[in-house]
């Protein structure tokens, strides 16, 4: 391919593209390629439009959140302009000073050029303009970044992900100062800068651009907004499309272990709309990386609405980038931090960068919910630009509306047939059960896993990501060794382990070819939400189902949580379950002795990384844990038989650099067993004030948990309250259609219901 090959518009592009049609010729209808108009209505015309600006002016002064905003972002600027620029040459990882250099230039260079437009003043695009020839004066002579880390390294930057991230928002600022400059500034700019720059993420760099991942969505995005304002068809065509004729496998692994490509060998933009989301809206990778590729996602569909509208990217694959901003948003607790599903940092949120932009995209091309109004207002701030406008004109006339999170099932998978996530709500109690495919290379391998928040506080927690993104101190801001040691092995998440192997081996290359199944799920009741799903892969020979369910119940203060683990298998096992509780032990149920010297409860799969606190012994069918967190007392009692073992495991172990958090666990062991059943029910109960020094309802509300029924086609567990009132809980195994009928002999009771599941 020609790499500096003229615009060529209309019929001439479309027979100049034919090769690559045909090389993608196996795209759906929604994703074959078009033939794209070249613009010239003038800048700027991608994120803030000309009319867009008018309208901006026009209102300014009288529209609060839009108008505070501006001022930040003058504050912001200004101090910059104050200070000078500083373009220091590349040689840190995250965290470091070039690196921290670099990424603040680039956010100046978007919001500098949106000063100008709004407000009018040289003074903001010539600091744009110089700034970028400063850029252009170093970037044509510059070597490939210093640092070795990355399998695909920048040049600004030490991988080509952040050297994107600038090419994103500095497209922004060009646009913006566009018929500031001068044809022969433009000329030289684009020669020595924007053309190079977009050159070497994607024609020098396939792996990296050429994929399936989030980091190929900011390459692609990238040199699509760089196309879009330069009016430049062949980049946008490999921004779309990605590049042809690359050389790569599609059944190549790249260094995290991702594919290089989808199935079906497809690469670009449209690509990565296709393979990562499933018709719900839900991103593979998880939250906390779905809200990091949000933005590339969006903000280029933006402009490609803006700038191309024939190719109606908002209507894509049946509007799925909108349905993904609401799914994200339901992915978050009631703070709004989102659940930390695979590789995600906890703390991470909806008041990020990127959610606010998700938020006023989403509300000026979704029908404008106003509940995206109420989210908007927390965060408290708006884009610099037409969707900006239409939140802060929607806030001011009053429009706003809660947004409500509600007990929600969201498909994983292109076509939604590869798992899912459930989030079961009730009350304040929030249960995010995962039983979803892989996750790409930043899955874990936690099948049929769970974890508990009650009024947006951790109560059995997931761990998340071992990384201390952006500080320097900690392995360069980067990912620690510790996230494949530790985060991503299954005994890390609240599911079982067989025999201390993680599931699939915990390798990618079988991990990724398997997801779980959904049995059913079922929110249609105000006092109970329940969901059910089993996995047959993670263990050659066994099969794992889980059905969780939150009860709501007058003779209980809160919802409580019903857990069921179904274990059938070919042979005899190992079989461990732990619950990561957040707190401090206030009683347990059964004995246990503590280790004078701690030593790790395994050598691998994670288990080097658990020291063992406490060893027991089941004395009794219960097993209680009570603990006390945030003012507020939790118990879990779990069916146990005469012969488990109940160990109590703290984090952090073979960890010399203590890069783990060291927080505490209890796990139920069978150590020989076929199958088995563990069932568990963990309450949230009283509350204690430090100041009046009063404990409330500290103790559990639960006599007794008995299964009472275990056979392949159904299993029941009865509850009996502290009053003795009992009530029996039962759910099918084999035939879970809402339309079948069943009975059973319980206890010598016949129980009869209709349906996947009875509670009575």
């Amino acid at each position: 391919m020609t790499l500096n090959k003229k615009t060529i518009i209309g019929l001439f592009l479309s027979v100049l593209m034919l090769g690559s049609m045909l090389s993608c010729k196996a795209q759906n209808e929604t994703t074959s390629k078009k033939e794209v108009e070249s613009s010239s209505d003038g800048h700027p015309k991608l994120i803030i439009t000309k009319a867009g600006v008018e309208e901006i002016r026009k209102n300014l002064g009288n529209i609060p959140i839009f108008d505070a905003s501006l001022q930040m972002a003058k504050e912001e600027v200004d101090a910059e302009i104050a200070a000078g620029i500083d373009t220091p040459i590349p040689k840190d990882f995250s965290g470091g000073y070039t690196h921290v250099r670099h990424k603040r230039n680039f956010f100046m260079l978007e919001k500098a050029g949106l000063l100008y437009q709004i407000l009018d003043d040289e003074k903001y695009a010539k600091y744009v303009k110089d700034m970028f020839f400063q850029y252009a004066a170093m970037y044509k002579d510059l070597p490939v970044h210093p640092q070795t880390r990355s399998y695909a390294r920048g040049k600004l930057f030490w991988q080509c992900l952040n050297d994107s991230n600038w090419l994103v928002y500095a497209s922004q600022g060009y646009d913006c100062i566009y018929e500031y400059l001068t044809p022969e500034e433009r000329e030289t700019l684009e020669a020595d800068l924007f053309r190079p720059f977009a050159d070497y993420i994607s024609i020098g760099n396939p792996k990296f651009y050429n994929r399936v991942h989030n980091h190929s969505t900011w390459g692609n995005a990238a040199v699509g907004m760089i196309a879009l304002v330069m009016d430049d068809d062949e980049l946008l065509q490999r921004a779309l499309y990605g590049i042809e004729n690359d050389g790569l496998d599609p059944n190549e692994k790249d260094n995290d272990g991702g594919f290089i490509k989808d199935p079906e060998g497809r690469a670009g933009f449209l690509a990565n709309l296709e393979e990562p989301f499933s018709p719900d809206g839900y991103y593979t990778e998880g939250p906390y990386y779905q809200r990091y590729a949000m933005y590339p996602f969006l903000i280029f569909s933006e402009a490609l609405n803006n700038a191309k509208p024939e190719l109606k990217i908002f209507e894509h694959k049946d509007g799925v980038l909108l349905k993904a901003v609401n799914a994200l948003l339901n992915l978050s607790d009631a703070d709004g931090d989102f659940f930390p599903l695979n590789d995600g940092q906890k703390g991470m949120s909806y008041y990020s960068k990127e959610l606010v932009t998700a938020v006023d995209i989403a509300y000026l091309h979704g029908g404008r919910d106003p509940g995206l109004l109420s989210i908007a207002k927390k965060q408290n701030r708006v884009l610099l630009d037409d969707s900006g406008l239409a939140i802060a004109l929607g806030i001011k006339n009053g429009e706003t509306k809660p947004f409500k999170k509600e007990s929600i099932n969201l498909s994983d998978g292109p076509n939604g047939e590869q798992g899912g996530v459930a989030v079961l709500r009730n009350e304040g109690i929030e249960v995010v059960f995962k039983y979803a495919a892989q996750g790409l290379s930043h899955g874990h391998y936690d099948k049929l896993s769970f974890s508990l928040y009650e009024d947006g506080q951790e109560v059995i927690q997931d761990y998340g990501l071992a990384r201390f993104v952006n500080i320097e101190q900690k392995g360069g801001g980067n990912y620690l060794k510790e996230n494949k040691t530790w985060a991503k092995q299954t005994i890390a998440h609240n599911t079982v382990i067989q025999n201390e192997s993680s599931h699939f081996q915990g390798k990618y290359s079988i991990g990724s070819k398997h997801h779980s199944e959904l049995d059913f799920y079922d929110f249609s009741k105000e006092n109970i939400k329940v969901v059910s799903a089993h996995e047959a892969n993670a263990y050659p020979g066994t099969v794992l189902t889980r059905t969780m369910a939150v009860i709501s119940d007058d003779d209980f203060e809160k919802p409580f949580v019903l857990d069921l683990m179904r274990v059938t298998s070919d042979k005899a096992n190992q079989y461990d379950f732990p619950y990561y509780y957040l707190g401090q032990i206030m009683e347990t149920n059964f004995e246990y002795t503590t280790p004078k010297m701690l030593e790790p409860l395994g050598t691998k799969h994670g288990y080097q990384h658990l020291f063992v606190e406490g060893r027991g012994q089941a004395n009794q069918q219960n097993i209680k844990l009570s603990w006390m967190n945030a003012g507020r007392f939790h118990t879990l009692t779990t069916v146990a038989g005469a012969e488990d073992d109940v160990l109590l495991t703290r984090i952090g172990a073979d960890d010399p650099e203590f890069n783990l958090r060291k927080e505490p666990a209890l796990m139920l062991r069978k150590s020989k067993a076929k199958d088995a059943v563990f069932a568990s029910i963990i309450e949230s109960h009283g509350s204690y004030s430090p100041v009046s020094e009063n404990a409330v309802n500290s103790h559990s509300n639960i006599a007794e948990l008995e299964v009472v029924y275990n056979d392949v086609d159904y299993t029941a567990v009865n509850i009996k309250d502290l009053q003795g009132k009992t009530k029996l809980f039962v759910v099918c195994n084999s035939n879970t259609s809402k339309d079948a009928k069943h009975e059973i002999e319980v206890n010598g009771n016949t129980v009869q219901w209709t349906g996947s599941y009875d509670f009575k």
